[in-house]
């Protein structure tokens, strides 16, 4: 025995652990929530002239799926077309079958073209159209209007 093994003795830390050796604990398996049925939601459109915003909510107002044009893949002025209100919808529509949707009461709100397109898209897609109401603010002569332009 040299000098070197004789000043460091081998402890049982310094074995690295095998797979027979190490503890084999079972892993802890998580449940997959359930999701909750909603039948009846609230679909509310927000169409601007730059997007279409679409967010399925529950009757309370809490949100289940949302989406809009720019995140099904729409770039610039395409995002605000009727069609891309349209794919939107579809896209909402598959996710809100995990949750048992229904019917719908749809909130719109703003001026784009998407809005029409947008209620119908939502019937074709297998959802119960309840009732539709428009709540795009309106001013009551709020802000001054800019000075007239001089040419």
């Amino acid at each position: 025995m040299s000098e070197a093994e004789a000043k460091t003795p081998i402890t049982e830390a310094a074995v690295p652990a095998t797979a027979e050796g190490a503890a084999t604990a079972a892993p802890a398996r998580r449940r997959a929530k359930k999701k909750r049925q909603v039948l009846r939601a609230q679909a509310h459109i927000l169409a601007t002239y730059n997007n279409t915003i679409i967010t399925l909510t529950d009757q309370a107002g809490n949100a289940l799926v949302s989406g809009s044009a720019g995140k099904v893949g729409f770039k610039g002025p395409k995002k605000s077309t009727p069609y891309a209100a349209g794919v939107v919808v579809r896209s909402i529509a598959e996710r809100a079958r995990d949750y048992g949707v229904k019917d719908v009461d749809v909130l719109v709100k703003g001026v784009g073209v998407g809005r029409e397109a947008a209620i119908r898209a939502l019937y074709a897609n297998g959802l119960n159209v309840l009732s539709i109401k428009d709540i795009t603010p309106v001013p009551h002569n709020g802000c001054r209007p800019r000075r007239p332009r001089r040419v």
